[in-house]
């Protein structure tokens, strides 16, 4: 793959990026099947995962050397730029395509062979972007999906030297033990961890602008994002209206299967992510905060739960998890 032309690989990508496209009422079918977002969601997933490959399908044909003014006269100094190696991707499930080709995208087009291995929530996301990568051009081999046992492969792709880098989004603690794994073979390494940030609301903000924001901000794929907010901070001028506002909007909030009309919250991934909210929520309640909204599983069971609102928190006293979290 690296021994083939930039202009070829431009071609390539450019194909997955069609077939990407033109297969995208499958593909957001398929996230909202085994990932559990409403459709809606999974329709600009795969737009906006498919514009990754657009945009390196370009870039492909880019990749610039450079010559640099040398110190003395018999001399020239040249810059090349090579592929790298074999990248090791290692992706999450809560955007199962577009963290994907996030990352293989730039891979192929630099020249690099790429080993993803997808999250086991949602590996049939992985396989149907590679067949489609296959059906576009990109020879086997070029980019394969691996699934099994998440430390087992990860320990597997640390371990050997042919993978010369490794990106992961994911959780900081992992990250960590990703970074450390790493430097027995100084491998190159990209992290996207975990996010954390407040969303603030001052006095002086226009309340309808104020809750369309936050809702937007905390309740996309049902909070299932690293940018999300983790809590929401707001001026004591403004608390009282905002928070009526806001909870009449969270209120009005469809829950239920992604595939229904009008369903804006899906279901948490697992019983494991129910389990972790409620134990936020049981926190932050014993610790003086109260339920302004829902708070406990929602009627649907399996792992819906209840778009949740909690206010009177006190990030030094009371409910610091879920105010961290």
């Amino acid at each position: 793959w690296s021994y083939i032309t930039a202009s070829e690989r431009s071609k390539c990508l450019r194909k997955w990026y069609n077939l990407l496209l033109s297969h995208k009422d499958d593909l957001a079918f398929l996230i909202t099947l085994e990932q559990g977002k409403p459709l809606k969601e999974a329709m600009g997933e795969v737009a906006y995962g498919a514009s990754f490959i657009e945009f390196f399908s370009e870039e492909a044909k880019r990749v610039y050397g450079d010559i640099i003014p040398p110190t003395v006269n018999d001399r020239r100094l040249l810059v090349l730029k090579q592929a790298v190696g074999v990248v090791g991707a290692i992706t999450p499930w809560n955007f199962p395509l577009a963290m994907i080709t996030r990352k293989v995208g730039p891979a192929l087009a630099a020249g690099c062979t790429v080993v993803v291995k997808p999250s086991e929530y949602t590996p049939l996301t992985a396989l149907a972007a590679a067949e489609l990568a296959l059906r576009a051009g990109i020879p086997p081999g070029a980019f394969n999906v691996i699934m099994g046992n998440a430390s087992e492969i990860g320990d597997s792709l640390l371990e050997s030297t042919q993978v010369r880098k490794l990106t992961f989004t994911g959780s900081t603690a992992v990250g960590k033990k990703l970074m450390a794994g790493s430097a027995n073979t100084v491998k190159k390494v990209s992290l996207e961890l975990g996010g954390n940030a407040p969303c603030i609301v001052f006095d002086d903000a226009e309340i309808d602008v104020a809750v369309k924001g936050t809702l937007a901000a905390k309740f996309r794929n049902s909070g299932q994002t690293c940018v999300c907010a983790n809590r929401i901070l707001v001026q004591e001028g403004i608390y009282d209206k905002f928070v009526s506002a806001f909870s009449m909007a969270v209120q009005n909030l469809q829950v239920g299967n992604g595939l229904n009309d009008g369903v804006v919250q899906g279901p948490l991934i697992n019983e494991a992510a129910i389990k972790k909210v409620e134990r936020f929520v049981n926190d932050a309640t014993s610790k003086g905060a109260n339920i302004v909204l829902g708070g406990k599983r929602h009627s649907l069971g399996m792992t819906f739960y209840e778009p949740t609102v909690i206010g009177n928190l006190t990030l030094c006293l009371a409910g610091r998890g879920i105010a961290l979290e």
